[in-house]
């Protein structure tokens, strides 16, 4: 299956579209395929924001691969296809790396399908042991890439760091400026001076008062 020729893709970042439109299905045929669409430009924009790719060698390419995986009896399927599409956009692919890993991933769900529809119609321990295998591959393969995804995502999130915090009386608070990564605080201050800045109030002048004393006794 190859990609007909009068298919035009933006060769810039598709524009924003509002996430409610829906994506428009792909028809095939002997030809390749084409974007069904009333307007081909909208069409375009709107199949490269769900595939979340940024030039037409991008959303070509990625739509040349998925109609491959979508192959149901020897044949590519438009069914499969439409649903892969689907997959892809809800996953929200924000980059190339997210692009090409989420395409892997709705490939990885389906040819997992498609092994799991082998084992239950397996007319013997051959066929049933192989189907089985390669569904218990796929289903490891499919959680793998969630947590890759995951932590791609994760690095390119911003730091939060905080600098002004407001403590009401009987409260606790980390003295200076405190950055957070992947849930764990850090703060800039000595562990001494943090620890004092932690003490309440009146513990704290309790505390400097017998420190005062002891250096004088001294």
């Amino acid at each position: 299956m190859t990609t007909a020729p009068d298919i035009a893709v933006p060769t810039t970042t598709a524009a924003p579209v509002p996430l409610q439109t829906a994506t428009p299905r792909i028809k095939l045929s002997r030809r390749g395929y084409a974007i069904d669409h009333p307007d081909r430009k909208l069409g375009e924009a709107l199949m490269a924001n769900a595939l979340g790719a940024a030039d037409r060698d991008a959303m070509d390419g990625i739509l040349r691969q998925l109609v491959k995986a979508s192959v149901s009896g020897g044949r590519p399927c438009e069914v499969n296809l439409a649903f892969m599409i689907s997959m892809v956009k809800s996953l929200g692919p924000r980059d190339s790396v997210e692009a090409m890993l989420v395409a892997q991933m709705v490939s990885v769900h389906v040819m997992a399908m498609r092994c799991a529809h082998h084992l239950a119609h397996a007319d013997d321990l051959a066929q049933h042991d192989s189907a089985a295998r390669a569904l218990g591959r796929l289903t490891r393969t499919f959680p793998a890439q969630i947590d890759a995804l995951n932590r791609y995502r994760s690095q390119r999130e911003p730091a939060i760091t905080v600098q002004n915090v407001k403590v009401e009386d009987g409260g606790n608070a980390i003295v200076g400026t405190i950055t957070q990564h992947a849930n764990v605080i850090v703060s800039d201050q000595p562990p001494a001076a943090a620890a004092r800045a932690l003490r309440p109030a009146g513990a704290r002048r309790r505390h400097d008062a017998a420190d005062a004393g002891q250096n004088a006794q001294a």
